[in-house]
């Protein structure tokens, strides 16, 4: 699968939010020291597609937008 372009996004809303172009993901964690969004091609896959490691932080929220991704995208975190 391709690389997925990635964007710093916005701490606000939580979750993910489409935009009508691309997704803002934002999660909440006090005590986290590391985030990674995981994509996944099929409910089925044992393994994500892209894990993508969240560098941007605003006071205790992670996000990144991704333009690339679309409403019903399968996704999910690991969070240290």
């Amino acid at each position: 699968m391709p690389s997925l372009r990635v964007w710093p996004g916005t701490p606000y809303p939580l979750g993910a939010t489409w935009d009508g172009e691309g997704t803002n993901f934002a999660i909440f964690s006090e005590h986290a020291t590391g985030v990674e969004l995981c994509i996944f091609a099929s409910p089925d896959d044992a393994e994500e597609t892209h894990r993508i490691e969240l560098t941007e932080r605003t006071d205790l929220i992670w996000h990144a937008y991704l333009p690339d991704v679309r409403p019903g995208q399968l996704y999910g975190y690991r969070v240290d």
